[in-house]
């Protein structure tokens, strides 16, 4: 049997099910998204028992603490999944919403409309949060939804699609809308990625190397999501106690995170008792610098009682995601000078500058390539629930159709419907 062959049978209840969603009412759907969270509620034990089987698994491996962190579940984060469903279920349905509508000349009347685009593939890494978040989505638009998570949450996703199946069974959404991937064989991702007669988006979530995978090797359309390389600028002007306030969160509040900040941009003009003092904070606070060569002077002090937490940066150390408590450092004479770097390092994803000058800001604001861009604020925000929508399918670092946090309606595309009262062209 071939692989297209093999890879069909993940799809034809997914192609199905899409055809009885996208006619389904928002009433209808949301009381799915209802039923879905009081399940995920009752079958918290079942599901913490799956994801601690999977985290006993991946810590034998020797799987990095950031992975860990990103695969393991408690009571409060499940309780939050469960929330982020209802929140979904409270959104407006953009599914129907009339974009534009006008009348020709000829009488025709034409409207651009809403409407889901059918199956949607969803890749990603051990992030068992993307199990319930992208169901979320994918059904209050419509959409069917297959998930293929990684091999560390295997388990764990199998319980959470267990207990979202079940719920669904008694609603008017098919629980056939779901389907978790079982076979993890990379090959068979190769082959479902081709398949434009059966999968209408690739969503692709997690590490560079799967993202480039999936956007060299599709045929079907791929919305891009990014790694995140995110900088903080700390401008001349900025509150040096903001500034620091920012930092830290950035960096420490969850380090294993895209919107994290990796690196921090350090106008020269700050003076080093400053400068000793917030990086005596990030070391306190468990995180390892690596700094441009100029700062390894201003640092002495620092090195001389904490040599192995403060290292030179090298070339890679700019451009690396190091999802920890690693963070490098450079300082800059200019506000230009951080553009450069920004535009040299970035990932377009979420950057930041701390100043009070607002002509600083708004040059930094104008001039950076990211689908976010902060003043005065945290790189930690760029998140579909800190948008307000509800939950997100990703984080989108390309241009089209969708960029930054996505939400509900970067999961439709649109129809143009035409009306007539017999028109013929002549």
């Amino acid at each position: 049997m071939s692989q297209e062959l093999d890879a069909s049978r993940w799809t034809v209840d997914a192609r199905k099910s899409a055809g009885i969603l996208c006619r389904l009412g928002t009433q209808q759907k949301n009381a799915a998204l209802r039923a879905m969270a009081s399940a995920l509620l009752a079958g918290k034990d079942e599901v913490l028992a799956a994801n601690d089987g999977d985290l006993a698994r991946a810590e034998a491996d020797g799987v990095e603490p950031s992975r860990l962190d990103r695969l393991r579940l408690d009571s409060g984060r499940i309780d939050a999944m469960a929330q982020g469903l209802h929140d979904v279920a409270a959104l407006a349905d953009p599914v129907g919403e009339t974009l534009q509508e006008w009348t020709r000349p000829d009488g025709l009347r034409i409207s651009r409309v809403r409407v889901p685009f059918g199956v949607v593939l969803m890749i990603y890494e051990a992030r068992p949060n993307v199990t319930v978040d992208a169901t979320a989505l994918a059904i209050k638009t419509g959409n069917a939804v297959i998930l293929r998570g990684g091999r560390d949450a295997f388990a764990t996703n199998a319980a959470i699609v267990r207990v979202l199946q079940r719920a669904l069974c008694t609603t008017d959404v098919p629980p056939e809308s779901i389907t978790l991937i079982t076979d993890l064989r990379r090959e068979l991702v190769d082959s479902l990625i081709r398949m434009r007669d059966q999968i209408d988006l690739v969503i692709p979530r997690g590490g560079a190397s799967l993202i480039q995978r999936v956007v060299s090797g599709a045929l079907v359309p791929v919305l891009e999501t990014g790694v995140g390389n995110c900088h903080i600028f700390i401008d001349r002007s900025a509150d040096p106690d903001m500034a620091k306030s920012i930092v830290l969160n950035a960096k420490t509040q969850r380090p294993s995170v895209c919107n994290a900040a990796e690196t921090l941009i350090l106008h020269e003009s700050f003076k080093s008792a400053w400068v000793l003092d917030l990086c005596k904070d990030l070391i306190a606070a468990g995180v390892e610098l690596r700094v441009s060569k100029p700062l390894l002077t201003l640092l002495s002090p620092l090195i001389a009682e904490n040599r192995p937490m403060i290292k030179e940066a090298n070339e890679q150390d700019y451009a690396q995601e190091f999802l920890d408590l690693t963070l490098a450092v450079v300082q800059v004479e200019s506000l230009e000078a951080a553009l450069a770097h920004i535009a040299r390092y970035g990932t377009k994803h979420s950057e930041a500058i701390i100043t009070e000058d607002p002509e600083c800001a708004r040059v930094f604001m104008e001039s950076v390539d990211a689908a976010v861009v902060y003043h005065n604020a945290s790189t930690r925000f760029t998140d579909g629930f800190e948008f307000g929508f509800g939950a997100e399918i990703g984080i989108s670092t390309q241009k089209l159709h969708a960029r930054g946090p996505m939400g509900l309606p970067e999961l439709t595309t649109y129809t143009y419907r035409v009306f007539g009262n017999g028109q013929t062209r002549a």
